[in-house]
């Protein structure tokens, strides 16, 4: 690494039990500089930035600040080093004022201990110094929070990290909410920072943004870097080819059986914070893949067509006839099964074990008046412990000590049973490695070649690319686009906004 990197990290590793996550990552960022970090989904981005920022430790790897080692072993120390993150999900408190946010955890004072005071007039005086340097004079000090829109309340929390004296500023997916005239106030924003000597990493999947606002743009692919490039002096294919590789053939397996007719149905949903007209049909017996980047709306679409989340109009069909289910359990029962995205938090408890796991979403086959049948519940997750691989002890191993890539099989397999007519999987292998996304594309082809109509909801391009019959693109919260057989990842990618057009 340069040693006149304002910041640098060499040699960085990081494996999660068996998931080796990060490979030997180098990174550099200079003072004035915006650094674009791209990479598909599962690529390492996140997991890096939080080493950055203190979050997760590393396996190994060296961290320099101006070309001196630094330790850094939790945010605090971050913050000290003056490397601050701005998450993509808002971390402010709306019912505080702009001063109380710019200034928390910092405020201005006299006295200490219980007899100390808070000096409003300074603080107030303080953040509209600083809100005029950064062009946001218009915004009051005294505002409450909340009254604010979205984008500025994103303005004020990038104020806040600067009050922090902020000399890195990580910016992890900043205009996913925002709306055109939202994104070029934060990007002019970005440009008088950058004049200011702040580094800045951002990360994005819109392609147009990367080329329109950094200075260089750093690739991971599975963990590794896999491209450096100046920004003036490349075009988006070759960041494209570095992101997606052309080692991923193998990965997928090959399309046999012929859909049949249309198994489920969705016209002109609207409804959550971000669906507006979404339309998608999906048939028996195919994969039929919803693309779009994030904040496209495909974060809310499969919980929508699961009966998780209120629709406001749109019209949905199961096998023809009206689907309209108030709940999940009402989806259940009309053999359509779900599998989130954030397996973690939605897909899994993690105290369980394998076999109480696997049963979840039909616990009442398995219970009897006053209990409930175990045999029946092992022998049903020993079938898919078998058929998908998983790799565990036993059925009775408490399911948080599985693998990403083991638990996902876990959510997949739960829903396996001869009932079911329609899967829906949101981002079915996030945070999965490559060998188990493996099985876990052969079992889905395996399970649409069998007559299951499978919608996979992703953001992944490879993703895909490799295993979709058709697919709908989203963006802006619409169906833009349907494709009724497979297309390259560069036109799914230039369908969902990210320009690649010349």
């Amino acid at each position: 690494m340069n040693e006149s990197n304002l910041l640098s990290m060499s040699g960085v590793s990081k494996s999660f039990a068996s998931n080796r996550v990060l490979d030997n990552v180098e990174f550099s960022i200079d003072a004035g500089e915006i650094v674009a970090l791209l990479g598909t989904n599962g690529a390492g981005k996140s997991t890096l930035m939080k080493i950055m920022t203190g979050i997760y430790s590393s396996d190994t790897g060296e961290t320099r600040l101006n070309g001196r080692p630094i330790s850094i072993e939790s945010p605090r120390d971050t913050m000290a080093h003056g490397i601050r993150l701005i998450p993509q999900e808002l971390s402010v408190l709306p019912a505080m004022t702009v001063a109380e946010n710019i200034h928390l955890g910092a405020m201005p004072s006299s006295g200490t201990g219980p007899m100390a005071r808070i000096r409003f007039k300074d603080m107030a005086a303080s953040a509209a110094e600083l809100l005029a340097s950064l062009g946001l004079d218009k915004i009051n000090p005294a505002t409450v929070l909340s009254r604010l829109s979205f984008s500025e309340q994103r303005l004020v929390e990038i104020a806040r990290a600067l009050a922090g004296k902020a000399r890195v500023l990580v910016m992890d997916e900043p205009t996913a909410s925002l709306s055109e005239p939202e994104r070029d106030r934060l990007f002019a924003i970005m440009r008088r920072l950058k004049q200011s000597g702040a580094a800045i990493v951002f990360i994005s999947h819109y392609l147009d943004e990367v080329f329109s606002i950094s200075d260089r743009i750093i690739v991971l692919r599975d963990g590794m870097n896999a491209g450096n490039f100046t920004t003036s002096n490349t075009g988006h294919v070759e960041v494209l080819a570095a992101m997606l590789g052309r080692e991923f053939e193998d990965l997928f397996p090959e399309r046999a059986a012929a859909p049949g007719e249309a198994a489920f149905e969705a016209d002109s949903l609207r409804g959550g914070r971000s669906m507006t007209v979404v339309s998608v049909s999906a048939r028996k017996g195919e994969i039929h893949a919803v693309f779009g980047l994030i904040g496209s709306g495909i974060e809310e679409i499969g919980k929508a067509l699961f009966g998780a989340l209120p629709l406001e109009s749109g019209i949905l069909r199961l096998d023809g006839g009206e689907f309209d289910p108030s709940s999940p359990s009402e989806a259940i029962a009309a053999g359509v099964g779900f599998v989130p995205g954030e397996r973690k938090a939605e897909g899994i408890i993690a105290d369980l074990s394998v076999r109480e796991n696997f049963t979840l979403p039909f616990l009442g086959r398995y219970s009897g008046r006053f209990s409930v049948a175990r045999a029946r519940q092992t022998e049903f997750a020993n079938r898919w412990i078998r058929d998908l691989a998983v790799k565990t002890t036993g059925p009775e191993q408490v399911v948080r000590s599985l693998s990403g890539g083991n638990q996902q099989k876990v959510c997949i397999g739960r829903w396996l049973v001869d009932d079911l007519s329609v899967l829906i999987l949101e981002e079915p292998t996030r945070g999965v490695d490559l060998g188990a996304r493996r099985d876990i594309y052969s079992h889905l082809r395996h399970l649409s070649d069998g007559g299951l109509t499978v919608i996979m909801i992703s953001s992944d391009a490879e993703e895909v690319a490799g295993l979709a019959d058709s697919i709908t693109v989203l963006r802006n919260g619409r169906s833009v686009a349907r494709f009724e057989e497979p297309q390259a990842p560069e036109r799914l990618m230039r369908a969902a906004g990210s320009a690649l057009a010349a």
